[in-house]
């Protein structure tokens, strides 16, 4: 906020919000400081390349954008009360209370010059002004008079509008003239020379003079009108229909947004499909309960059709605010660059759109570090105050301060990225709040690496305190990051306290490694009975190291191939003969379940091995799986007398011959006739058994077996009369979808050709008579092309499709004209 000579940010927010701001502000300085110390601005109009300012004591200046001033028009003694130009910047019309009225080049000298009888409170030139065909301007006391030069260099004038009180308010786009008078807003068309509107005032319970009309113009089609507090958008100035013009204009208007304001308008500017409202605020003080002059509000303002949104709302500590009117304030615009100027006597003021860098200033405000870094990121182009490493750094910064130690380290390897001497900063950081095992994962080890002071230190604080970690970091570093004999001391003082501590004795083996101290890392491997030991001897050449310790290997890795073979069945292939004989004489739980799984054991010598211990069961499955399935079954039922494995068996080799040699087997066995009575009905018909039963045999539970054969029969009957049910139905429901769609029409056009003429199936003349057959194959022909039905039968078919033996089509259209 600035008052009076002090300057900081010119606005304040209403309440504290989480929304952004839309505007920044900044005062025009410089030239402008020095005028308004003696003068006070009366009004202001805004080119793209410079600004132009009028006094009360009559000066006009030329300012460039960062208000120094260019030039200098002394014009009257008074005020003056309006400045208008064209959009070229090279002219300048320019009127004051005392009725001056000038309008000249800014570098080609004076046009025009005349003083009225009354005080002149507008002009506006032609906005194409720099045109021999456009040198017009309107001016407005008590009348609106446009002056137009005449082919002989002379000014004449016309009277557009009288009668209604002074013109205070005017703008000029293309060939429209909006102005404003006591009673309302009126359109001049210069082309038709018609007026084509008059829009009047909403509340004439305000002064005209003290709440002036604000009018300015979105587009050459669209005005918008602020008075008091009501805001309307005219839209569309439309050309009327012929037949709707009698004696109406040939233009007219419609008001397509109307909405009222809280405070009182004293400036309207566009901003794409929105509004810029610059207001002036009266409220009362709750100590004397009188209506004091509060701080002008810039808002931004979403117009609907009956009301508006308020997008953002800025008050505004404008100099010597506590004494302005209504009329005091103005807002001037320039549409290629979106400022807005906000001009009070004492003050001028620049708001312009926020930008990237400004947006990143709120985020970082708001302490949204992330959100800042990320669109620091994106638009990394466009910023130009802001650098995304800085970002990053009060990043970390601000999560370690709230304690987020671990997001700020994973942070890190993004924002610090390569830069090694900004890693041992932030590690040396990390130390001081106690954190170095939080950074610790996230540690460069390649490109770039840092120092090994660094990686020792680490190293250091987890063997104090977390030897599991300490172990892990080790297993992940590369040793070529820290000096390892500093280390290795550091182990063997620690294990001086803790002799038998595996992770550290293991962790120490790790480090001699590295270290090519391959003697001492199998000492301690072998003391821990540990398996890395076998990769350590086979990796560097250990063997004559091991020859009076086989014994101690094989004792603590004795099942180190079984082990190999359940996590992979191809790695130790080779060992799989030799597997073989381990598992018969020390394993045999596991022989079966490996023969199973294993693809690459010679099937021969395992069934030798498996005959030669009469182990049954795996010879069974071997026989079956070398494809002597009889041989199998007749082991399972001579060895094992086992009926309800043999009967599992011959199902899963589903072969019609061991359910003959099945059955024969046990045809003089009754417990194995009970058997298959009770499991042969789903795949072999039971009469097939039944017949071959010799009579007076007795057969346990052979009525209950009967009763499942009959059971499982009625099962079947009833399952293959729901499967005939499905498929009847599924054939009916196919047969009318087919008849549908052979009923429907099919499209013949131009396109189509007749396939055995080849020429386009429809005739060139269609008053001619023609005739063409349709197959529901969609072949088409001609009908004289088709060869005449055999006497034998009436029916037609498509040479094309019974040729391909896919079928004639199963019907004829015939369209004949």
């Amino acid at each position: 906020v600035y008052d009076g000579s002090h300057f900081s940010l010119p606005f304040v927010q209403e309440e504290e919000s989480e929304e952004e701001p839309k505007l920044k502000y900044e005062r025009l300085s410089n030239g402008v400081t020095e005028i308004l110390q003696k003068d006070a601005a009366s009004c202001m109009t805004v080119h793209d390349k410079f600004l132009a300012l009028g006094t009360h004591y009559g000066k006009v200046y030329l300012l460039d954008v960062q208000g120094n001033i260019t030039q200098k028009f002394d014009v009257s003694p008074v005020k003056i009360n309006q400045i208008s130009l064209d959009e070229s910047g090279e002219h300048m019309g320019v009127c004051s209370e005392d009725g001056k009225v000038q309008v000249f080049g800014l570098y080609s000298g004076e046009e025009f010059h005349e003083t009225f009888d009354c005080p002149i409170k507008i002009i506006a030139v032609h906005p194409h002004f720099v045109r021999s065909s456009c040198k017009q301007f309107v001016t407005g006391g008590k009348k609106l008079l446009l002056f137009e030069r005449s082919w002989m260099n002379r000014w004449k004038s016309v009277v557009l509008h009288e009668g209604e009180g002074n013109i205070r308010s005017v703008k000029w786009r293309g060939h429209l003239i909006a102005w404003a008078n006591n009673m309302g807003v009126k359109i001049f068309d210069i082309i038709s020379k018609q007026r084509i509107t008059n829009v009047p005032r909403d509340d004439i319970s305000l002064r005209p003079d003290m709440y002036p009309c604000s009018l300015c113009w979105k587009d050459n089609v669209t005005l918008i009108i602020g008075w008091g507090t009501s805001v309307k958008v005219i839209c569309s100035v439309k050309e009327r229909h012929a037949s709707e013009m009698r004696d109406l204009p040939s233009r007219y208007v419609e008001i397509v947004s109307q909405f009222e304001t809280e405070f009182y308008v004293s400036g309207l500017a566009p901003l794409c499909d929105q509004l810029v409202v610059l207001s002036y605020v009266k409220e009362i003080s709750e100590k004397t309960e009188r209506e004091y002059c509060a701080r002008p509000r810039l808002d931004i303002i979403q117009p609907l059709s009956e009301t508006c949104e308020e997008i953002s709302s800025d008050a505004l500590t404008v100099r010597g605010f506590q004494e302005n009117e209504c009329r005091d304030y103005h807002l001037e615009y320039s549409e290629g660059e979106s400022l807005f100027y906000i001009v009070s006597p004492r003050d001028v003021v620049v708001a312009k759109e926020r930008d990237q860098d400004d947006h990143i200033d709120w985020l970082l405000e708001k302490k949204k570090y992330e959100e800042a870094l990320m669109a620091a990121e994106i638009s990394q182009k466009n910023i130009k105050r802001h650098k995304i490493l800085d970002i990053g750094l009060a990043y970390i910064n601000h999560l370690v301060e709230r304690g987020d130690y671990d997001i700020a380290a994973r942070k890190c390897q993004k924002i610090l990225g390569k830069n090694a001497a900004l890693w041992e900063y932030e590690v040396y950081k990390f130390k001081e709040i106690g954190q170095l095992k939080a950074i610790s994962p996230y540690l460069p080890r390649g490109d770039p690496v840092l120092k090994p002071l660094i990686y020792e230190m680490i190293l250091h604080e987890f063997l104090e305190s977390d030897y599991e970690g300490f172990a892990t970091l080790i297993r992940e570093w590369p040793g070529d990051l820290y000096n390892n004999s500093v280390i290795v001391q550091a182990v063997r003082d620690h294990l001086k306290k803790d002799s038998q501590n595996k992770t550290l004795l293991k962790t120490l083996a790790e480090l001699y490694t590295y270290d090519k101290n391959y003697g001492n890392a199998l000492e301690i491997y072998l003391t821990l009975r540990h398996k890395d030991v076998f990769q350590l001897i086979h990796k560097h050449n250990l063997f004559s190291s091991i020859k009076d310790k086989i014994v101690l290997l094989m004792d603590f890795d004795s099942e180190y191939l079984h082990k190999l073979f359940k996590r992979d069945h191809h790695k130790g292939q080779r060992y799989h003969e030799k597997q073989i004989s381990l598992y018969a004489e020390y394993d045999r739980p596991n022989l079966l379940p490996f023969l199973r799984d294993s693809t690459h054991c010679p099937l021969e010598k395992a069934l030798e091995i498996c005959q030669q211990r009469n182990f049954v069961e795996e010879t069974v499955y071997l026989l079956s799986r070398m494809g002597n399935s009889r041989s199998a079954l007749k082991m399972i039922m001579e060895e094992l007398h086992d009926v309800d494995k043999a009967i599992e068996f011959a199902k899963e080799q589903d072969d019609g011959e061991l359910w003959e040699d099945l059955i024969l087997y046990s045809i003089d066995k009754p417990p194995f006739i009970t058997g298959l009575l009770n499991n042969i009905g789903t795949h072999v018909d039971p009469i097939l058994l039944i017949h071959r039963i010799k009579e007076g045999m007795e057969i346990p539970n052979l009525r209950d077996s009967l009763v499942k054969i009959l059971q499982d029969y009625n099962l079947q009957i009833l399952l293959r009369e729901g499967c005939k049910k499905i498929l009847v139905a599924d054939s009916l429901s196919l047969l009318k979808k087919m008849h549908r769609t052979q009923m429907k029409g099919v499209l013949v056009d131009e396109e189509n050709i007749c396939e055995s003429c080849l020429s386009p199936i429809l005739p060139s003349d269609a008053a001619k008579p023609f005739s063409v057959v349709v197959f529901h194959c969609r072949h088409m022909f001609h009908k004289e092309c088709l060869p005449m039905p055999s006497m034998n039968s009436a029916a037609q078919f498509c040479n094309i499709c019974s040729a391909k033996n896919r079928g004639p089509g199963s019907a004829i259209l015939e369209m004949k004209k």
